[in-house]
């Protein structure tokens, strides 16, 4: 037997690492397991930090390339697509030594391996080209993370076909890249392919793209998107995909069935989403429950229908971000050290990275509707806004909505260069209960983008000052 521990993590993404720590915060004796050589799971590794790496590389030779002549600044800029992989690779490579080192100051134990459960407190770490070890844990917290969904039918070389993993390393710029799928990691990495010279094409099954998000929201972004450059097709479905020599020949179809239509791409991007890592941990042997989409059901407290197993991230049911699940790893150590672990769903803000970038948090029009809540809207553009003028980033807007009889914010939406930085004072609002009035009462600093969400304040009660 390799030890035993108050607490053993299986996964070191977001939520598992920052679990741990917690938990060493505050006195456990804790382990973490990792499939990988390195922590950070797919956010740090293949996922948020390499995208967002990626994003902002290609913002800024865009912005060379078209709007610096604009400024006085007169440049020619030349893309070194290895040099800017290799700076990708270096931000990744710093976030997951940062966390190495956070465990280590916590005096965290660190076992690389697949970990699986092979009984109520125990758990076996098994390594290639080494024998099993086992680990005793008077608590076990589930952190796998999630995997790249599949689409029926459709092979990942992640060469010609490649998953948002693939995506994030193709060595030279397609001439045509086609996506599957109009959520988040599509519009992302299909914003940075195209800036660096890419045609991109976006098939989405849906009528509209980034379902879930506030409808307004997703048309104004998609016009955004169309002028940029990019192309959709909605309400449509890939249904083949045949190699012919270095182009990939996508049949498309309507979804709704008709007749299809032959299209060719260099590569083709799936990102019809993601889906919950629970094969081979051996939950089956012990008896947690999963339900019909293979997502591991849990109680109020994290806990699985196993005493002393609890599941966190994006293995439960909820939205996949890292955020939300280091909020749950955070709440799960604390209860088992005897204090009180909560997490406000209705205060998780969303980013989209395109660009302008997409921030939510709370609830859109559409589900206010569903639930029969009468709000008020205040809307503000930043076509209004002194410091987006002055910026020549005035693409966007911020939408309050309010209780229309509390006034108490239930949602608020940003389309804006910097919508990422700027929804954390919604967040805040929400927290606290506070009200649009709140909000618009509130001093913010001059000349800044954040005004304009004072602004929109101030139009719930149709009394916006620069409107």
């Amino acid at each position: 037997m390799a030890g035993s521990y108050d607490l053993v993590v299986i996964g070191t993404g977001p939520g598992g690492y920052v679990c741990a720590i917690r938990a060493a915060q505050l006195g456990l004796k804790v382990a973490v397991i990792e499939k990988r050589a390195t922590h950070g799971g797919t956010c740090l590794n293949i996922g948020c930090i390499p995208s967002k790496a990626l994003l902002h590389a290609s913002e800024r030779y865009e912005e060379a390339r078209h709007h610096l002549a604009g400024m006085g600044i007169e440049v020619a800029p030349k893309l070194n697509l290895a040099g800017m992989l290799a700076f990708k690779d270096q931000g990744v490579k710093g976030n997951v030594d940062g966390v190495a080192f956070l465990l280590k100051k916590n005096k965290i134990d660190v076992f690389h391996g697949l970990g699986t459960l092979v009984a109520p407190g125990r758990v076996k770490v098994a390594r290639d080209g080494a024998a099993p070890e086992q680990l005793e844990a008077r608590s076990i917290v589930i952190a796998t993370g999630s995997d790249v969904a599949q689409l029926p039918g459709v092979d990942i070389d992640e060469e010609s076909v490649v998953s948002s993993t693939g995506a994030l390393t193709l060595p030279q710029v397609p001439k045509r890249l086609l996506i599957i799928g109009a959520g988040v990691i599509g519009l992302e990495l299909g914003s940075v392919w195209r800036r660096l010279g890419s045609e991109v094409l976006t098939v989405e099954f849906l009528d509209r793209i980034l379902p879930g998000t506030d409808a307004e929201v997703a048309r104004s972004l998609q016009r955004l998107l169309m002028k940029q450059g990019m192309s959709f097709k909605l309400s449509s479905k890939v249904t083949r995909i045949v190699k012919n020599g270095a182009q990939q020949k996508v049949t498309i179809e309507p979804a709704a069935g008709g007749t299809p239509i032959g299209v060719e791409a260099d590569v083709v991007l799936v990102a019809v989403g993601r889906v919950p890592y629970t094969d081979g941990l051996g939950l089956e042997a012990v008896g947690v429950q999963l339900d019909n989409k293979k997502r591991i059901v849990v109680d109020a407290r994290y806990q699985t229908n196993v005493a002393d197993v609890y599941a966190i991230g994006d293995v439960i049911a909820g939205p996949m971000l890292a955020h939300k699940a280091e909020e749950e790893g955070i709440a799960v150590a604390e209860t088992l050290a005897g204090q009180v672990g909560h997490v406000n769903y209705d205060a998780i803000p969303n980013v989209i990275y395109t660009f302008p970038e997409v921030a939510s948090v709370g609830k859109s029009e559409e589900e206010l509707k569903a639930a029969n809540v009468a709000y008020k809207v205040g809307k503000y553009p930043f076509t209004a806004n002194a410091r987006a003028k002055v910026n020549k980033t005035t693409d966007g807007f911020v939408k309050i909505l309010a209780d229309a009889g509390s006034d108490r914010i239930l949602g608020v939406h940003i389309v804006a260069a910097a919508a990422s930085e700027m929804i954390a004072e919604a967040t805040a609002m929400l927290e606290f209960g506070g009200s649009a009035e709140d909000l618009a009462r509130t001093c913010h600093a001059h000349p800044t983008l954040t005004e304009a969400v004072k602004e929109a304040a101030l139009a719930v009660d149709k009394r916006a000052i620069h409107a």
